[in-house]
């Protein structure tokens, strides 16, 4: 161009620095290079892994594997959004609240880590939350396991904190609860099943990798561990479990929420908790369960205790619930006995179930 690097700065003149860009840039400042060219070329297999919902480094992985060539991650990060639409946030439609008292939102999520006094380490918290789609109250049940005993148990706990039972509970695909998942007829522990029955209310899962079914509940396990969970000490799960029922009658329950501009605990009080199922009046336990074969002499052993059963069921297996009033004997699926429970050693024989001879 001219310049000599000797010379001082009045030899850059306009017309000398438009010579060099143009000499770097032959094509203009928007000008593609042929790594974008490269994505030009694959675009409709990078589309389809876009809408797979791929990570880009695993795209950018995927399109070096196909092309044998590397493309930086900006020019793909930049194709990706400019041409077909990566980033772009979905258009949603907010779902109606529904009727006061009609459903319940649950969802579990990782807290964090409790050390108890005199445990060598600190364990994993798992918090199981509750939000009424209503009035967005909620109730949160820590434990540190998933089983199906500590599920029920919460759910006892929260149709206490609520006063009452609600109609319809939308969960997450919880192993303890949901044996298999489908969207039309998921299978559901009998256990579990069994206990929605006793309390009243309706089990309808979300499906597999689907948070809308659930938006009430799904952002809030950020939430209660960002707001209160993080940066807290608990000496014991007992006392985390008082400390977030604290919090959910008087922070979580008293803020403005962000979507009804009201207070969850004061619409809940006035226009939900009359509309709920009653309270339980007594503490659910959870029957055993267990595959026995009836005997010669037409008993089961069951528990440590004889019960009865008809002539017709000798030989046969069938399939026992107890609970602490009374011992439920199923055969193919069809309830065929009920006895009172027996303590251990005890026995109950019903005549009737002998020949007649």
């Amino acid at each position: 161009a001219g310049v000599w690097r000797g010379g001082d700065e009045d030899q850059l003149t306009e017309g000398v620095v438009g010579q060099v860009i143009g000499g770097v840039h032959p094509r203009g400042p928007e000008a593609h290079g042929d790594a974008w060219r490269l994505c030009v070329e694959n675009r409709e297999s990078l589309r389809g892994w876009v809408e797979e919902g791929l990570r880009l480094t695993k795209v950018q992985e995927l399109l070096r594997r196909q092309t044998g060539e590397a493309v930086p991650y900006r020019t793909l990060h930049r194709f990706a959004v400019e041409e077909l639409g990566f980033g772009k946030r979905r258009v949603t439609v907010r779902v109606e609240d529904g009727k006061p008292g009609e459903e319940l939102q649950v969802d579990f999520g990782q807290m964090g880590r409790i050390r108890e006094a005199g445990a060598e380490s600190a364990r994993v918290v798992y918090g199981l939350i509750f939000t009424a789609c209503f009035s967005r109250h909620q109730f949160v049940w820590l434990s540190f396991t998933q089983a199906l005993e500590e599920v029920i148990e919460g759910f006892e706990q929260a149709w206490e904190f609520f006063g009452g039972v609600f109609k319809v509970v939308i969960l997450d695909n919880l192993k303890a609860v949901v044996v298999k998942a489908d969207a039309c007829a998921p299978r559901i522990n009998e256990k579990f099943l069994e206990y929605a029955q006793a309390r009243g209310f309706v089990i309808d899962p979300a499906r597999v990798r689907r948070p809308q079914d659930k938006p009430r509940v799904e952002r809030q396990v950020s939430y209660v561990r960002g707001s209160f969970f993080a940066g807290e000490e608990f000496v014991s799960l007992a006392e985390a479990r008082e400390r977030a029922e604290l919090w959910c009658r008087n922070v979580a329950g008293t803020r403005i929420h962000g979507t009804t501009r009201q207070r969850p605990a004061e619409v809940f009080e006035r226009e939900e908790k009359g509309e709920l199922l009653p309270a339980p009046q007594s503490h659910y336990e959870i029957p055993q369960h267990a595959e026995v074969t009836v005997w010669p002499d037409h008993h089961i052993r069951v528990a440590r205790a004889l019960y009865s059963l008809p002539t017709a069921y000798i030989g046969e297996k069938v399939s026992v619930w107890a609970d602490r009033q009374l011992v439920k004997v199923f055969f193919k699926g069809e309830l065929i006995k009920t006895h009172p429970r027996q303590l251990p050693g005890g026995r109950s024989t019903d005549p009737k179930d002998y020949p007649k001879e």
